[in-house]
């Protein structure tokens, strides 16, 4: 406990940095924004604000530290037409969480972005008619957690990011960690921190950079390689608070608050509802989700393309003598101009 008392205190000293390093002349200078994405319906819906109460595979997004809330097996699926229909952007993520010894849990997921086919244009060609190209952006995650007590977890999620286009790609790493703090008698209050996106710089590379040079006072042909400018990755910090309201053994209210302290864009707040009725045979959840940012009501100044509502539920239903769940979930998330962003998702989860 000594050593983890000295983690929080440095943990601490972190995140005062962080919250006071922002600066809003950076906003929208970083690159893989695909990484500020939620995959995840359930989470999505309460607006990333259970980064205390997440639990299962959808912790590796909001904090991985919420992974050792799993059960013991869960699998999941999901798929966003990511900026709306129009956009033509398939989002679809999938991932395993599974309990290990020792209070120990591990989890691997991936995400990927698939833009379709584009037309190619050039100089020479500004009408295409010259073939097409597929960008593709995927994140590979690789997740572990544990218990250090009855009341404190904590984690760290390693992830594998991959952008490419047709004659350029990108690669680079980045870490998540994570602490949640359970307490109360019905352990009904909890608190969780998690640092994410941290990394190298990434650039891209490949032929897309070079371009032949013709010199017409010698006939020769060269080939100019363009210097890349490197980027860095869309670091924060969340903080968050959740307190579930349990009416009865089947009527809980789930209340969320988070803070998320943004590197490279503006500060959001978020509040979440999640509403959950459980029976012997199933579970249905109503969730509600709202995000604050600067300029959030101003067309003209905003820099987020979601407008801040959000709202979905889940339904699972309880099967064989273990109880395990096949659920069903869906979200959908307002994002101005874009139409409606909607996720639709399925869980198994193994107890």
């Amino acid at each position: 406990m000594k050593k983890f008392k000295h983690i929080l205190i440095g943990g601490a000293l972190l995140t005062s940095t962080l919250l006071f390093a922002g600066n809003e002349d950076r906003v929208g200078s970083a690159g893989s924004s695909e990484l500020l994405v939620n995959p995840w319906a359930r989470s999505a819906a309460m607006g990333d604000a259970s980064i205390a109460s997440s639990s299962g595979v959808e912790a590796t997004f909001t904090n991985i530290a919420g992974l050792a809330s799993t059960v013991k097996t869960q699998m999941k699926f999901n798929y966003s037409n990511w900026m709306g229909s129009a956009s033509g952007i398939g989002f679809s993520s999938a991932g395993l969480a599974q309990a290990l010894k020792d209070s120990s849990y591990f989890c691997v997921s991936i995400q990927s972005m698939n833009f379709g086919d584009i037309p190619i244009t050039t100089v020479a060609n500004p009408n295409g008619q010259i073939g097409n190209f597929s960008p593709k952006i995927n994140v590979f995650n690789i997740g572990y957690a544990r218990h250090f007590s009855k009341t404190i977890s904590g984690g760290i999620n390693f992830k594998v990011i991959s952008e490419s286009m047709s004659n350029m790609k990108g690669t680079g790493i980045a870490v998540d960690a994570g602490v949640k703090y359970v307490t109360g008698k019905q352990e009904q209050v909890k608190f969780g921190v998690a640092l994410k996106n941290v990394g190298p710089t990434m650039n891209y590379k490949g032929d897309g950079f070079n371009q032949q040079v013709f010199y017409s006072e010698t006939g020769e042909i060269a080939t100019l390689n363009q210097r890349v400018q490197d980027f860095e990755l869309p670091a924060l910090l969340n903080i968050g608070a959740s307190y579930d309201f349990i009416f009865d053994e089947k009527n809980v209210l789930t209340t969320a608050l988070a803070f998320t302290a943004n590197s490279f864009s503006y500060d959001q707040y978020r509040v979440g509802l999640n509403y959950g009725l459980t029976k012997e045979s199933m579970a249905f959840h109503l969730l509600a989700g709202f995000v604050y940012e600067k300029n959030l009501f101003s067309s003209a100044n905003r820099s987020n393309a979601l407008t801040g509502p959000s709202a979905g539920f889940t339904y699972d239903a309880f099967v064989g003598k273990s109880k395990s769940a096949l659920g069903i979930e869906y979200t959908a998330r307002v994002a101005g101009a874009f139409g409606v962003i909607h996720t639709l998702g399925a869980t198994i989860s193994i107890k």
